[in-house]
């Protein structure tokens, strides 16, 4: 690659650097980030909602994930600047072929081929060992980390019945019907006794 297409690759990449660290400094300035500040002054979580909770997880959730995008590309962009300086920018990576000017110009810090890039894509590791960044703010509720200990669908439902089981049924299956209907003694008074007992 001539110098002059250099120059112009460098200045693009100089361009994406500045408004990525703008992005970057507005994400920590508009708490994008560190969406958790009103919910770590939380004493207890009993009263709010559930939805309320999911809510302020899920920004937090989002904001992690974009933070750590942002940076992955930052890196990207200063690692290609730097192949500038040294004379091997436009090089890929896994087969070391010069990488097309068409991608370069629409991807200026790509580290692979089109073809290399394809095939990294169909090796990636799937999702035991590429986690996503929110599973650093809470974690998968029904799991350990033992896969002995799982909790699991089924454990779940004997909970619920466990819970929701009746412990003596006889108690609860009383024949005495006069009382029926009834919470308390007072409600078993009719109308026309309450009234009869009224002063005239």
């Amino acid at each position: 690659m001539d110098k002059k297409k250099l120059e112009y690759f460098n200045n693009k990449l100089t361009v994406e650097k500045e408004n990525l660290i703008k992005i970057i400094r507005d994400m920590k300035k508009n708490q994008t980030v560190d969406a958790n500040v009103e919910i770590a002054s939380e004493l207890s979580y009993y009263d709010n909602h559930p939805s309320d909770l999911a809510a302020e997880f899920n920004d937090i959730e989002r904001g992690k994930a974009s933070k750590k995008n942002e940076e992955a590309l930052l890196k990207k962009i200063e690692k290609s600047m730097e192949q500038i300086k040294e004379g091997n920018y436009g090089i890929c990576s896994s087969c070391g072929k010069p990488i097309g000017e068409e991608r370069l110009e629409f991807v200026p810090y790509a580290e692979n081929c089109i073809e290399c890039q394809n095939k990294l894509n169909d090796s990636m590791p799937r999702d035991k060992n590429n986690r996503p960044p929110e599973e650093d703010v809470i974690s998968y509720p029904f799991y350990d980390g033992n896969t002995r200990n799982a909790f699991d669908l089924e454990d779940s439902y004997e909970k619920v019945q466990e819970f929701d089981k009746i412990e003596k049924y006889e108690d609860f299956n009383d024949d005495d019907s006069e009382d029926e209907g009834y919470v308390e003694s007072i409600e078993k008074i009719s109308n026309s006794q309450y009234k009869d007992q009224l002063p005239d």
